[in-house]
């Protein structure tokens, strides 16, 4: 089943596109790595999947099973971010702030659901520290499950490597893969890691500045690609 499919999709900052003539799916459990060169317009199409761009151009729709509160989001963190004095569980809890409406409080659900993604995520001893103190792998782990209390159907996750070394790297993405291939939670991840995301198997998207799409299709076919030999042989892989 589609959860999102874009049909030709058109993004524009301004007078300035964006993102241009741009066509997938993502269905329920798919892996979709979104990669591409800098300016190719890749956080720009994640902020359009989350209804926070619209379309100048095109369509975006969604399934009637997914709500636009029910879609977890994982940003790039800034410098600011990541030196919020707050407990860990307070941080986790904040996903829940879609669901609450009028609310003007958590409820035992809500906490439920908190208390549920921490023990995913193997967080559940860091619960009352502060988000500031943590490894850089340890805070993005936080947020990972953050995300999570969000949704059970989609994540969204813009560079969520970035900073970390090889091994929490390789930590981080077999959390978010045991989130895709145990509970079903699709996965679309904007990387530079273009080597992990052929390994991740799913699908990939490679965003062109200049022609929208350059590829759209099974990771395992990317590499003989042109547009992934050009892109791959640009890049350095460890």
């Amino acid at each position: 089943m589609a959860l999102i499919t874009c049909r030709d999709v058109s993004l524009r900052y301004e007078n300035t596109v964006a993102v241009g003539h741009v066509s997938f799916t993502v269905s329920e459990g798919e892996r979709l790595y979104i990669v591409g060169e800098n300016g190719s317009g890749k956080s720009t199409l994640l902020l359009g999947l989350l209804g926070l761009m619209q379309p100048f151009a095109g369509e975006i729709a969604y399934s009637e099973d997914l709500r636009r509160d029910e879609i977890g989001f994982l940003p790039q963190q800034t410098p600011v971010q990541r030196d919020f004095p707050a407990a860990v569980r307070e941080v986790v809890l904040s996903g829940c702030l879609g669901r609450c409406g009028m609310r003007p409080f958590y409820s035992a659900a809500d906490r439920k659901r908190c208390q549920e993604s921490m023990r995913r995520l193997g967080i559940e001893a860091l619960a009352r520290r502060s988000f500031r103190e943590l490894s850089g792998g340890q805070q993005q782990r936080v947020l990972l499950a953050r995300a999570l209390c969000a949704t059970t159907k989609l994540l969204l996750l813009d560079e969520p490597a970035t900073g970390l070394d090889p091994i929490v790297t390789a930590e981080l993405y077999a959390a978010v893969d045991e989130l895709n291939r145990r509970d079903r939670v699709a996965v679309v991840m904007v990387s530079h890691d273009i080597a992990a995301a052929v390994r991740g198997g799913g699908q990939i998207l490679q965003l062109d500045s200049h022609q929208g799409a350059a590829y759209y299709g099974p990771a395992a076919d990317y590499p003989a690609s042109a547009a992934g030999k050009k892109l791959m042989g640009g890049f350095r892989h460890d």
